[in-house]
């Protein structure tokens, strides 16, 4: 409790004491003595005499002021011949004429000012977005909040023009009315996009220079949310879903792609890598003729016992015995075959 609530309360304390004991002794008296004896006790100027300790005690708590450290203050004196002081009274404690000078008191904190949707928010109660209509026609609803300041040193400039209404009758019509000014210059499409952000910064940039010259500063001005219209919305979100329906099919396009080259990629490696053993082998056949004949004898299985070849095939085994003797192991189920010479030149079967 500062010093000006404390004396103002021991005012209270002791005029509320004063006129219980004055109307108790009077009402005693006429009582006791009647109305005559009453009005003479009220007539005598000892009867008086608490007043004299709570007129100066009056005077006193009208005569000093303090100001909190978030508040600054400006003087009405009927003393001035402005009717008020040039000078703000800064926070702390201050003396000032009583009955002839008062004090009216404005904010030095930052505060917001929200124009909302939300019946719960903002200054105002029920609805307060900002209706704009663009440049297509499109009616969007705008929800904003704007973060201000008072000049301090234009607080008693803000006091003669507006005093208490500058919230009222100066910010909230300069909102409005900027920010409809602002948004008919835009496309609805280009209010949904980057653009947005030109949007907020043009409106900031006047609403700025308009209230500087009134005592305000503005620290930020915030779009907060933009509701368009059911019939955009819709269309917004079938943009949306053919956009990304478009994306799909593009990605599936490059994935068929990229599989397409990886095959393609792996035949051709798979290729080359088959020219390079071919010529390895070419290589190898032409320094030792015999390897072909080596494999080609090395791939007959081991099963076989007599070969029999056509009258016109060429011989391409080089046989240095004229018969193929028989394995070993004889079936037991059947008589063992007779060999059958081969000769250099094969008959034909």
């Amino acid at each position: 409790m500062n010093i000006d609530s404390f004396l103002d309360l021991v005012l209270l304390i002791g005029l509320s004491l004063f006129i219980i004991s004055t109307g108790f002794t009077v009402v005693r008296i006429i009582m006791r003595q009647g109305w005559g004896a009453a009005w003479e006790r009220v007539r005598k100027p000892l009867f008086w005499w608490p007043l004299l300790v709570l007129v100066p005690l009056f005077l006193i708590s009208q005569s000093i002021i303090f100001i909190a450290p978030q508040q600054m203050g400006v003087v009405v004196s009927a003393l001035s011949p402005k009717g008020y002081r040039d000078q703000r009274l800064e926070s702390g404690v201050h003396f000032i004429v009583p009955l002839l000078e008062r004090v009216e008191l404005y904010p030095r904190l930052t505060r917001t000012y929200t124009l909302s949707r939300n019946p719960l928010e903002g200054e105002a109660m029920g609805d307060n977005a900002i209706t704009a209509r663009t440049a297509d026609g499109q009616e969007i609803a705008i929800d904003v909040s704007m973060i201000y300041r008072l000049d301090p040193y234009q607080v008693v400039q803000l006091h003669i023009a507006w005093q208490d209404r500058y919230e009222r009758d100066l910010i909230r019509p300069l909102l409005q009315g900027l920010v409809r000014r602002t948004v008919a210059s835009f496309t609805v499409d280009e209010v949904n996009s980057i653009k947005r952000q030109t949007l907020e910064a043009t409106i900031t940039q006047e609403l700025s220079a308009v209230l500087s010259e009134q005592g305000i500063v503005l620290e930020q001005f915030l779009l907060r949310q933009i509701e368009f219209s059911p019939e955009y919305a819709a269309s917004v979100e079938q943009k949306q879903v053919a956009l990304q329906r478009a994306v799909q099919r593009e990605y599936e396009a490059e994935q068929i792609r990229v599989l397409a080259e990886g095959e393609a990629a792996r035949v051709l490696r798979m290729a080359q890598a088959e020219a390079e053993a071919l010529s390895l082998i070419a290589a190898v056949l032409k320094d030792n003729p015999d390897l072909l004949t080596y494999q080609y004898i090395a791939k007959i299985a081991s099963n076989i016992r007599v070969m029999l070849l056509p009258s016109n095939a060429p011989l391409i085994l080089p046989l240095d015995q004229a018969t193929v003797e028989l394995d070993d192991a004889t079936p037991t189920s059947a008589p063992a075959p007779t060999s059958t010479p081969v000769s250099s030149s094969v008959a034909t079967p």
